[in-house]
């Protein structure tokens, strides 16, 4: 299989998106009859050996989107709140510096504490927003207010749709059409998802 085969859309039984996993990981589900459904279409096809019995090569096909059998997902752990990292931050608000509003590269973007870590600030995605280095060192160890300046835009929890769009760089038109029905037309990554489509 080629290295740049798109990540695979996994879902609960019941159709609520769980995670990304690799056409290997896929591979698993459908060879011990775990697919329970399946959307999208058809993102890889696997070849195996050859049967003496029938002279026929056998060939695993996967689709885009797969529901997998087995526990349903809870609704709780749909509004799990994902993990915080720059990456995904810097994702969330757009490379969109909080304070000056400049759309920055991932190396001249950092991660500010709206209410400073060393004040009692928590590092969640509620109390941090992307900023450039430059604000960033205005800014040092205080709170908007005190600098003078606010916040262009609202820190938020992105959702587990969410996250899976802001996680995958490769993601298939299919898979997209599908998880943004999953995120609020309110969200910065729902601007992100319809921009590309």
């Amino acid at each position: 299989m080629p290295s740049d085969t798109p990540l695979i859309l996994t879902l609960d039984y019941h159709g609520v998106p769980h995670r990304w996993v690799t056409w290997q990981q896929a591979c698993f589900y459908y060879a011990k009859n775990l697919v329970a459904w399946t959307l999208g279409g058809i993102a890889f096809t696997v070849y195996g050996g050859i049967s003496r019995a029938t002279g026929q090569r056998s060939s695993i096909s996967g689709h885009s989107i797969i529901a997998i059998r087995g526990k349903a997902m809870a609704m709780k752990g749909f509004a799990q709140v994902p993990p915080l990292n720059n990456r995904e931050l810097f994702r969330r608000d757009r490379h969109i510096c909080a304070y000056c509003g400049g759309d920055f590269s991932f190396l001249r973007l950092t991660r500010d504490h709206i209410v400073p870590l060393s004040r009692g600030g928590r590092d969640s995605w509620m109390n941090v927003v992307t900023a450039c280095r430059h604000c960033n060192g205005i800014k040092r160890n205080r709170t908007p207010e005190e600098v003078g300046v606010q916040l262009l835009y609202a820190p938020y929890v992105p959702n587990k749709a969410e996250f899976l769009i802001l996680t995958n760089r490769r993601i298939l038109a299919d898979q997209m059409e599908f998880l943004v029905q999953h995120v609020s037309s309110h969200s910065r990554v729902f601007e992100l998802a319809l921009a590309a489509r």
